[in-house]
């Protein structure tokens, strides 16, 4: 009997503070997300803070299918780096191909988490790439983030999608309308 296998048991405290080590390993910030945030929100919300924005990459991160998305697509990088994948796979992430669209249907799983206008958000910082994801696509660094820019992307889109979702629950809780919050700050611990 000693020999006995323990049953898997995923530890999510360990998965947490995998995706943050992850993302400052790779060189992502999560002031660097919560300036796309801005980015993104500050037309609509003139007052929007950086802690504001960060507060809400957090709530983003704090999510377990968002923390899958980015150790898959992490590593997924890091095995391209290291030139370990099998042809041509190998070959297609390793070169960011155009028509390899799987890394933006990762990204996808994340911006859904607060719904379809998240994709809005992630298509335009995908396609201007401002700030982080500019220095993310730079090809001439030896490393590899076709998975990693298009997450970062999508955490800042998700967490655009979550602010706007909270600004208007806001107005109706100030116009005395009914109101059912989608998840809830006191329910997560910082993690990051």
């Amino acid at each position: 009997m000693g020999d006995a296998k323990m049953p898997y048991s995923l530890n999510s405290k360990s998965v947490a503070e995998a995706t943050n080590a992850w993302l400052i390993k790779r060189g992502v910030r999560l002031e660097e997300i919560a300036e796309l945030v801005i980015l993104l929100q500050k037309k609509y919300y003139p007052n929007l803070t950086m802690e504001e924005c960060i507060h809400n990459v957090e709530m983003v991160l704090s999510k377990r299918e968002v923390q899958n998305a980015v150790l898959t697509g992490i590593q997924l990088d890091v095995l391209a780096e290291e030139g370990k994948l099998f042809s041509p796979l190998q070959e297609m992430i390793q070169n960011d191909e155009g028509l390899y669209g799987v890394d933006e249907i990762l990204a996808f799983s994340i911006v859904n988490v607060y719904g379809s206008i998240g994709f809005t958000n992630y298509g335009y910082v995908d396609k201007l790439k401002p700030g982080v994801l500019e220095r993310l696509n730079d090809k001439t660094t030896g490393q590899i983030h076709t998975y990693l820019d298009d997450i970062v992307g999508a955490v800042a889109a998700a967490a655009s999608s979550r602010i706007a979702h909270r600004k208007q629950a806001e107005r109706e809780q100030q116009l005395g309308l009914p109101h059912t919050p989608e998840d809830s700050d006191e329910s997560h611990s910082k993690s990051f």
